[in-house]
Parts: structure tokens; C-alpha cells; sequence
């Protein structure tokens, strides 16, 4: 992956909620009522549980900042797996996610390998209700309504990754 890229996906492509400010109450003021809820991590995964937001899909890696650590409790009705090496996005992770967008909800897809990238096909493929949320490093949550906008960029990077 080229290096511009590698700094243009440390940006945060929605709002950025600080770790500190992380709390039920503020997620749930960016959000809509409706809202198909997308989880790229363990940790943002398992905190929206722990809030009570059920994530209709969850991308989890059982790695957090590069550290094993157990996969999220939680209610799931269908597992997928795939194999997505770190800085890629294979295609296999690409048909795997939209085969979770036709499953019995909630989904969790359990990438071998790291499922940081994998939000830009959730993006590309998540029905128009949707919202994804991805922890940025060491800064927080961030919360990403996807749009015709984020469409169109996540289309551009994957297309520069290839």
C-alpha cells in the first residue's frame, strides 16, 4: 500500500467521538433511530454490546492493536469467516461481506488475519440506514453514516489499492 494512502486513512472518515467521551448517550445522539449497525474491531464491537447497541454486523479479528484477546460476548445468529492479510482487502473478504448483508442478522465475520481495511467494502456494500463504527488509535470511536460520499471514496481507495 502506498504511503499517501497509509496517511489518508489514518483520518477519521466520519465523526470522531474522543475515548473520553465515548458513552451511550453520545453515540446515540449520532445516530439515527433505524440505523443498520456496523462494527469494524473487537473493542468497538464489544463496547456497543456492552451499551446495549447490538450490532447487526460485527467485523472482529480476535486482536486488539495487535494483541490476542477473546472474541465479543453477544447474541449472534450467523458466523462467516474469511482470510484478509493486514494492509489488504482480498476478495474473499469482499464476498464475505456482502453475503452478511444477505444473513440472518446479527452477523459476525471473523477475519483471519486484520479486519482494520474492511471498512472501506462495509462502506461500499452496507444497506442506506447504515452506520459503521471503527476505533481510531489512540483517539476514539468514530461514527461513520455512510453515504453516496462515502461510497464514492471508499470506491477511490480500494481502487488505488489494486
Amino acid at each position: 500500500m502506498p504511503d499517501s494512502l497509509r496517511d489518508s486513512l489514518k483520518k477519521p472518515m466520519g465523526l470522531l467521538i474522543r475515548d473520553s467521551e465515548v458513552t451511550k448517550e453520545n453515540i446515540l445522539r449520532t445516530m439515527p433511530n433505524d440505523a443498520f449497525l456496523i462494527t469494524v474491531g473487537d473493542a468497538t464491537t464489544e463496547k456497543m454490546i456492552k451499551f446495549g447497541l447490538a450490532p447487526s454486523l460485527q467485523i472482529v479479528d480476535s486482536l486488539e492493536k495487535r494483541h490476542e484477546r477473546n472474541l465479543p460476548l453477544g447474541k449472534i445468529r450467523t458466523t462467516l469467516e474469511c482470510v484478509n492479510p493486514a494492509a489488504e482487502i482480498t476478495n474473499e473478504s469482499i464476498e464475505t461481506i456482502k453475503k452478511a448483508f444477505h444473513a440472518d442478522a446479527p452477523v459476525r465475520i471473523i477475519v483471519k488475519g486484520e479486519e482494520d481495511l474492511l471498512v472501506l467494502p462495509a462502506a461500499l456494500y452496507a444497506p442506506e440506514n447504515a452506520v459503521i463504527m471503527y476505533g481510531q488509535p489512540n483517539e476514539g470511536l468514530v461514527v461513520m453514516k455512510v453515504t453516496e460520499q462515502i461510497r464514492n471514496t471508499a470506491i477511490k481507495i480500494m481502487d488505488s489499492m489494486s
